[in-house]
């Protein structure tokens, strides 16, 4: 086997040697392809990591990409020479995909088109692994199975550059092979539908088209991104827990808070944002501070409007490392606020997102119409997202906090467009490629006062959410 392996190796070789000599000129339908796929990898890789390419031909991604330390690796001499060549900050060496070994970890693992080309998928996948940093991510791509006979085509008539035998995975098999390597899929989507451009037809397929049904299946290549599958694990000591808590009108609740908030992690504070309330909920939260002496807590007013701002805020204010959101209606018990810590420290997820359209609820604790419309941005999320979420309004939301600051970093590309601010830590942690976990929570009615939603001006405001979100996400 060993023997034929090295044949294996040779092979491509000796192929790659020959298509770096020819690189330079290619003058074939690539380049327009090569161009639309470095767009896409550049939308999903943000600048000023540590990147690691395996299979970096002429070294053109990798330096698209502006990474903080770029290395690609490539099995030809030859390629390693022109994209050294052609970008000098960057760092490329001749090494072998399947039996690599590097001095240090990366941030982010590119696959372009190689898997397709591989002795040995998962022994590669399993070298990466080796090599990705414990919160870092594994992006692939790889050729549509039905794309088999036009690429042959495209070949034999000199407009595609030639290639030896492929893998020809289907999505179900790479994910399997990631499973069996350590990995977790994230999400996965497809990209290109016309590989050569045809002026405003080709634009229309590959922004629009290529992500409707039935065309999503005809697409040339599938994109995945991965993530090691104890990436969160638990080492050393527990972090501890912010739980911010805006408050408008919520006075008949705040002592509740204070006695059913659970001591979670090393250490748990209670940050309050008092917003504008009619009754004397800024009044009540400082009486309760003063009868509850021994939970760390402490009570901002809210200079601005809205949930969104309200939390932001509170979030500027935490101390500890996992922050969370309770909504002080208290329709989401807070002894459930643990089982969202232990999902997140152990890394079953990256942001926990509450969900409570799983269990039966109390009888008034959501409107016909809300629940309907619910029902709806769920179907509608998971395809924005790619990535399953059943319910966005759900208050409890729990995050690292480094990667709260990673999408306030990235809050320009979608706009200060949010009041809730649910949306808009949904849509960071889908940019940032989190892994978007949901925990089905008993909901319940409200107690005290009333609700702040006004159905029909908020429903409006999330429809032109949604519409605006869709060309941030997933019409690039």
């Amino acid at each position: 086997m060993e023997k034929i392996r090295q044949l294996f190796y040779d092979e491509r070789q000796q192929h790659w040697d020959k298509v770096a000599l020819k690189l330079e000129n290619w003058k074939g339908w690539g380049v327009y392809y090569r161009r639309r796929i470095a767009q896409v990898f550049k939308f999903n890789i943000s600048q000023n990591q540590d990147i690691l390419e395996i299979g970096c031909g002429n070294g053109d991604l990798l330096a698209f990409l502006e990474p903080k330390y770029g290395l690609g690796l490539d099995i030809s001499s030859k390629m390693v020479a022109l994209a050294q060549k052609n970008h000098p900050g960057l760092d490329f060496r001749q090494m072998d995909a399947v039996d690599f070994s590097l001095d240090r970890k990366f941030d982010v693992v590119i696959l372009s088109d190689t898997v397709n080309d591989l002795w040995d998928v998962q022994s590669t996948l399993e070298a990466v692994l080796r090599h990705l940093k414990p919160r870092g991510r594994l992006v692939i791509n790889f050729y549509n199975r039905l794309w088999e006979l036009p690429l042959n085509l495209a070949i034999a008539l000199g407009v595609a550059k030639p290639t030896l035998p492929q893998n020809w995975l289907t999505v179900e098999d790479l994910t399997n092979l990631l499973n069996l390597a350590g990995f977790e899929r994230v999400r996965e989507w497809v990209e290109v539908l016309l590989p050569f451009n045809i002026p405003l037809i080709t634009p229309f397929f590959n922004k629009y088209l290529v992500h409707m049904w039935p065309f999503r299946f005809l697409a040339m290549t599938h994109f995945m991104v991965a993530r090691p599958r104890e990436s969160a694990a638990l080492r050393g000591k527990l972090p501890g827990v912010s739980i911010v808590v805006p408050a408008r009108n919520e006075a008949g609740n705040i002592k509740r808070i204070f006695e059913e908030t659970p001591q979670i992690g090393s250490h748990t504070e209670l940050i309050f944002v008092e917003g504008h309330s009619s009754d004397d909920t800024y009044d009540e939260i400082c009486r309760q501070m003063k009868a509850h002496k021994d939970v760390d807590a402490s009570v901002y007013k809210q200079p601005g409007k809205g949930k969104g701002d309200a939390v932001r805020l509170a979030f500027s204010k935490a101390k500890e490392d996992v922050l969370m959101i309770l909504d002080a209606d208290l329709t989401m018990p807070p002894e459930d606020l643990p089982r969202f810590y232990n999902a997140l420290v152990s890394g079953k997820g990256d942001f926990i997102n509450g969900v409570r359209l799983v269990y039966p609820m109390e009888k008034h604790a959501m409107r016909p119409l809300n629940l309907i419309g619910n029902k709806a941005f769920t179907i509608i999320f998971t395809y924005l997202l790619g990535q399953p979420i059943k319910d966005t309004l759900c208050g409890t939301k729990v995050l690292w906090k480094k990667d709260y600051e990673a999408i306030c970093a990235n809050r320009a590309y979608f706009g200060d467009f949010d009041p809730f601010g649910d949306f808009e830590l949904i849509f960071g942690a889908a940019k940032l490629n989190l892994k978007i976990v949901d925990m089905p929570i008993r909901y319940r009615e409200r107690t005290y006062g009333t609700t702040n939603i006004q159905r029909w001006k908020h429903g409006w405001l999330l429809l032109r959410m949604v519409i605006y979100a869709a060309g941030r996400l997933k019409f690039i």
